[in-house]
Parts: structure tokens; sequence; C-alpha cells
């Protein structure tokens, strides 16, 4: 009787960002992307041995390029240096950010992968799978590249697609100021392996929405394919679990109210 009432985890403004895009997405991809498996960061999924090397981090966008529906022999994949001259003006599109850039040469869609990601499986996987979007959405005429809300726009697709988990995961990533040896790295540890040179630590935003934003967005994700409450959401960070979970609590409540 004196219960509390489940609040959403995001400001009104957000929130409505969230919904509408979403419905959005179900009009222009229709609800069976949105029912695809969900990708966990699990052998399941990612099997097999990973170093970092270029040639696995090119089976890995092959991977996540058929998870997300978008056939793995059309998109060509590059490696770059953060201090590497920007590539605008190389093609028709270009999208740019430090982990990946997507780029149309010549009438190719081309991802770029900046080389500290491939010592840490979760942001590679975050940062592939929202340069795959821009292929989904800018490739595909879906928006327009100066589009505002671009950018966090393709990072709420992946949620839409199935792979959320990882983007909410590198939403806040710590790591080292130098780039870590490529030692032996695994998807459901995805940690930098440790060193001994340059100490010190810095925070780092991976993405364009929050973590809370992330969590709601998981959060109406699971609700609009009817899971209250979804083993997978086991497998979410903290802070991003915790928005998610009040998330769910919120629309549970809201969905028996109307």
């Amino acid at each position: 009787m004196f219960g509390i009432r489940p609040r959403c985890p995001v400001v009104e403004r957000e929130q409505r960002w969230i919904e509408s895009s979403m419905d959005w997405f179900r009009g222009q991809f229709g609800d069976a992307a949105m029912r695809r498996p969900v990708i966990l960061p699990t052998d399941d999924y990612f099997p097999g041995t990973y170093t970092g090397t270029d040639d696995e981090v090119r089976a890995v966008v092959r991977r996540v390029s058929g998870y997300m529906g978008v056939d793995p022999d059309s998109v060509e994949v590059e490696f770059y240096r953060e201090s590497a001259p920007d590539v605008a003006g190389l093609g028709q599109l270009t999208q740019r950010g430090t982990a990946g850039h997507y780029v149309v040469r010549d009438g190719r869609p081309v991802i770029g992968i900046e080389d500290a990601m491939a010592a840490s499986p979760t942001a590679l996987v975050a940062t592939i799978a929202h340069e795959l979007g821009h292929h989904l959405l800018l490739g595909a005429n879906r928006i327009e590249p100066d589009r505002k809300d671009g950018e966090p726009l393709t990072d709420l697709l992946t949620v839409y697609f199935g792979l959320g988990i990882f983007g909410a995961n590198a939403a806040l990533e710590f790591s080292r100021t130098f780039r870590p040896p490529r030692e032996r790295l695994t998807f459901s540890h995805a940690q930098a392996a440790p060193a001994v040179v340059r100490p010190g630590w810095r925070a780092s935003r991976l993405g364009y929405l929050t973590e809370p934003m992330f969590g709601y967005a998981l959060a109406r994700y699971a609700w609009l394919r009817g899971e209250g409450h979804p083993a997978w959401m086991s497998y979410v960070d903290g802070n991003p679990r915790d928005a998610m979970r009040k998330g769910l609590r919120y629309l549970n409540r809201s969905s028996t109210e109307d």
C-alpha cells in the first residue's frame, strides 16, 4: 500500500528519445531484428583463442556482421592509430571516433578499427557493432550524415540488434595510458593484460550513451521482447545493470497500470 512507485532511471527527455527511437527501429528493421539471439560475451558466441592479431580482429568483424545481418564480404576492414591523419574527405560518408570509423570509399563500405581496441575484446565488439550500425543507418540512407543524434542513435541500434551488452559494459572503461602487449584475452573477462611500464590510469568513455541510458535501453529492449527478468541481464556490468533493473521495474509497473 505504501510501496515506492518505480521510477525511470533516465530523465524524461532521454526516456522519450530511447522509446521513440526503438519504435522507429521496429518500423525500419521489423521485429525479427529485435528477436535475434542476445549476443553474450561467452565462447558460445566468440569461440576459439583470441590474442588480438589483425586476422583475429577481422574474424570478430565477420562474426559480428553475421549477428547484425550484414554480409561480411560486403565490408572491408582497415586499422589505424589514433594519431593518424583524419579520414574525412576520403569517401562519400565518414564517421570517425577514437575507437573506430566508417567510410564509404569508391562505393564500398570500410570499417576502421583503432589499434588499441584489439587489447579489449568488449570494447572491440562494441566498436565493431557501432560501425556496422553506421552501415545499416548511413550506408542504407536511413538517416542523413548530419543528423544531430546520429551517433547515440547508432549506439542504440546495437541494443536493438542484440549486442547492447558490449556497449553497456564498455561505456566507461579504465585503461592503461600505454598500449598493452598482445597476450591471450578472453571475451568473458575482457580486461587489458597487465603491464609494468608507464604506470597510471585514465578513464575513457567509449560510446555515446551513458550507462543509465544503456541500462534503460536494454530494459526497453527486454520489455519489447516480453522478457520481464531476462537471464542474460547477469552479463551486464554493475551500473548499467542497476539501471536496467530499475527500468524493467518501471516498465512492468507502467504496463500493468495502462
